[in-house]
């Protein structure tokens, strides 16, 4: 028996904006909330460092609640924060908070793709990921992941490359 439920709006946009980017990856929903990196890998049969993780962090200016940055590193990488704040020259690197990632994607934690925000994100991408022909990065959803390549996913995105760990 198919599934006839209508597909979540979140990953009905996101779908839309892929296609509009020209993206070529196939989106896959998985049974049941992917939460990390492991669970994505485990899921979709392959290793944890061909997933895309989309970190956002705040970016501490010393007055106000600090601009978004979006990190999209392979799930066997650490953020070493303390690097990559001497890399950008940035006053200080935080985690974001639930709140902040939702009014900067418009996405929950778990589910935030590399793109389709409600305004632009500066984004950098983890050369690590290079090594995989597929990756795997969320699709706007917890549920909802969608593949492409390093190249593929950087022009997506526009990101930079950064050494993240």
């Amino acid at each position: 028996m198919t599934d006839q439920r209508p597909e979540h709006a979140s990953i009905a946009r996101f779908r839309a904006e892929l296609e509009r980017r020209g993206g070529t990856g196939r989106i896959v929903v998985l049974p049941d909330s992917v939460h990390t990196a492991q669970l994505a890998a485990e899921a979709l049969g392959c290793e944890v460092g061909a997933i895309a993780n989309s970190l956002l962090f705040t970016v501490s200016t010393g007055e106000g609640e600090g601009d978004p940055l979006l990190l999209l590193t392979s799930g066997s990488h650490r953020v070493d924060t303390d690097k990559v704040v001497a890399t950008l020259g940035i006053p200080a690197l935080a985690r974001a908070k639930p709140e902040f990632v939702r009014r900067h994607t418009g996405q929950v934690i778990g589910g935030v793709s590399p793109f389709d925000h409600p305004a632009p994100v500066r984004t950098y991408l983890d050369p690590w990921l290079r090594q995989y022909d597929e990756i795997w990065a969320a699709a706007g959803h917890p549920a909802a992941v969608f593949s492409s390549t390093y190249e593929e996913l950087q022009r997506l995105t526009g990101a930079a490359e950064l050494e993240v760990g």
